[in-house]
């Protein structure tokens, strides 16, 4: 009996040596196959990011032949500039309005500070004969650092409103930076800033954006800009998880003002003159409108929307009386058939063309089939 025992224990320890073996085996072969996994889709991101660049620079290539280079009064160039700056103002109003949340209605007033701080600077600096590239980069700098100093300034005022309140509030702060400025000597006062120096190509122009805009998009997927998102989705909760509304209220509005001062710097190196009448309400809400109509939240239709809008307008210049009434008509009408937004809430991927790409094939097959 005591040797049938000990028998029945030695086979009981054996067996579950055995099954112990066996689970540690399947739990490095499911770490081995996550393992695989993760550098797969690592590989995934680094063949996104080659694609990306190369996208953005045969993109620059298409855009150069349209036009003559050395042609400085090319209408072609001139379209392409402005779409490009009103790109970056749409991008940068989106982080607050679309990927914060909160409605802000002073966007001019920020662009109207970069503006007017990079055109002072960069008169004081004509004499210096600096590179026009490299004294563009200075001055857009110093005019979003300028302006992303009055974000701050502004998010701190208003910490503790939301909705209609903190509408308000901007768009007052956008029409007193209005009035400050007409009331400056040294800036031009209500007659404008002249003789600006025009650096502005179609090259640095087009680099300054994209870069401006690849910046954004690494700082709204960021740890950071998780929380600028949460903040959308639910204060209540995101403060419960131990965020810091305050903290990252102030960032967002920092970051959204510091890109509209650079969009502004632009702005004022191609136009030449500015004037404190065209940083009105009705500026901060045609940019508000292209943010509504790509999708609020989406960088992407944030784009797409303001080059629709931006060639709209150009092509509304001779019934520019009519321009207005367009825009209700295209924000009724998205409101009806597409209350998000061109594309919600969602980013143009490769990976997401495509499934999108396949759904379609498989579709057609399944309806062939048939």
């Amino acid at each position: 009996m005591e040797k049938n025992n000990k028998d029945v224990k030695t086979e009981n320890i054996a067996s579950s040596e055995k099954n112990h073996d066996e689970h540690s085996k399947k739990d490095k072969e499911t770490k081995n196959s996550r393992w695989n996994d993760l550098n797969y889709f690592n590989k995934l991101n680094v063949k996104n990011y080659v694609a990306t660049f190369l996208l953005i620079i045969v993109f620059y290539f298409v855009l150069s032949f349209t036009f003559n280079p050395n042609d400085p009064f090319s209408y072609t160039k001139g379209i392409y500039i402005n779409i490009l700056i009103y790109v970056l103002f749409s991008v940068s109003l989106n982080i607050t309005v679309g990927l914060m949340g909160q409605l802000n209605l002073g966007q001019a007033g920020f662009i109207a500070i970069g503006g007017y701080s990079a055109a002072f600077i960069s008169k004081i600096l004509v004499q210096y004969n600096l590179p026009p590239f490299l004294q563009l980069i200075i001055v857009s700098l110093f005019g979003g650092l300028v302006a992303a100093v009055f974000g701050f300034l502004v998010g701190g005022s208003t910490l503790r409103l939301r909705g209609d309140y903190l509408a308000i509030i901007t768009l007052a702060f956008g029409e007193i930076i209005k009035y400050i400025i007409q009331n400056l000597d040294f800036l031009g006062g209500a007659t404008g800033l002249s003789n600006i120096p025009t650096l502005l190509s179609f090259s640095n122009t087009y680099f300054i954006v994209v870069i401006s805009i690849i910046v954004i998009a690494m700082a709204m997927t960021s740890r950071k800009g998780k929380e600028v998102l949460s903040i959308r989705e639910d204060e209540i909760a995101a403060e419960n998880i131990g965020i810091k509304l305050n903290r990252v209220k102030l960032y967002g509005f920092a970051l959204s003002a510091f890109f509209a001062g650079i969009g502004g710097s632009l702005f004022a190196h191609n136009v030449g003159i500015l004037t404190p009448d065209k940083f009105g309400f009705l500026f901060s809400i045609e940019i508000l409108v292209m943010v509504v109509l790509g999708g609020l939240g989406s960088i992407t239709g944030a784009i797409v929307a303001a080059v629709i809008l931006t060639l709209l307008n150009e092509k509304l210049r001779d019934v520019s009386q009519f321009r207005y009434l367009v825009y209700a008509i295209i924000l009724i009408s998205l409101m009806i058939f597409r209350p998000k937004g061109i594309f919600g809430t969602k980013e143009f991927t490769f990976a997401g063309t495509k499934k999108r790409i396949k759904r379609i094939r498989d579709y057609k097959n399944n309806k062939n089939e048939n």
